[in-house]
């Protein structure tokens, strides 16, 4: 279908760069946009995908999760997660 869209300049132009550097054109690019745009809607409104889960052995030691102030001033301190345990 033929159709004609108003869009901003600068983002047109960034378009037309990148359908030219990946030999695509702008027609394609855009119908992949809206594509991707329409599946992240659909997946906002509906089910979650399942979220990974890492089993281990509990906090590392010093960490309180009921302390913002601390676990903000730990992550902070560039310490590396193998000198915590």
């Amino acid at each position: 279908m033929r159709t004609t869209i108003r869009i901003d300049d600068d983002l047109y132009r960034a378009v037309k760069e990148e359908a030219a550097r990946t030999a695509r054109t702008v027609g394609e690019l855009i119908e992949d946009a809206v594509r991707q745009a329409l599946r992240r809607g659909s997946v906002e409104g509906g089910d979650l995908p399942e979220l990974p889960v890492h089993l281990g052995s509990g906090l590392m030691p010093g960490v309180d999760l009921d302390d913002s102030k601390a676990l903000r001033t730990l992550m902070d301190e560039g310490v590396g997660v193998d000198a915590l345990r």
